[in-house]
This record gives structure tokens, sequence and C-alpha cells, in this order.
């Protein structure tokens, strides 16, 4: 499972989500998606955890959270959607 973090300071670093989620569990992994055009981060962030137990205290405890001044949107990330072809090229019978 991934966890979705949501309404992200811009400042907050993986370093910084890390030593939060730590708290919950041994962290697999952070990604911090920024823009492809200005580079800046785009205020959420994925974190992986080692185990499904640790994932979901993280989210009880963290959803909601008042966190570097912003209250967080933590839950179970949504499987993401192929949207590489256009909505015209789905519809397409090739």
């Amino acid at each position: 499972m991934t966890i979705y973090v949501g309404n992200l300071s811009y400042s907050a670093t993986e370093e910084d989500l890390k030593a939060v989620f730590a708290d919950y569990g041994e962290v697999k992994r952070v990604v911090l998606p920024t823009d492809r055009e200005t580079g800046r981060m785009r205020g959420f962030a994925f974190v992986e955890m080692n185990e499904d137990a640790q994932e979901d205290a993280a989210i009880t405890e963290l959803d909601g959270a008042e966190w570097m001044g912003r209250q967080l949107r933590v839950n179970k990330a949504k499987p993401r959607e192929d949207n590489r072809r256009g909505s015209w090229a789905k519809n397409q019978d090739f």
C-alpha cells in the first residue's frame, strides 16, 4: 500500500516526511512530485512503509493533523490511471 499525503507545505522535504512517518514504523520510500515546468514541489507526496499496520496507524494519526502550518490530508493512495493516451484515443478502435 502507498500513503497519499496532501496539503503539504511547499518547504517540506523528503527528510522531513521520513522523520514524521518514522514515528509509526520504518519508511521504505518517500516521493515528492515536482512540477515539470517550474521544478517546484506540487504540495503532495507519497509514502511507503514496511507494514500495512504501520501505514494504517500513520493514516489514522496524521490525517487532519497540523504540520508546518498546514492541515494534512493523509489516506491510502488510489492506483494511478494510465492517462498517457488522450481521451480521444481511448475511445477509438485501433
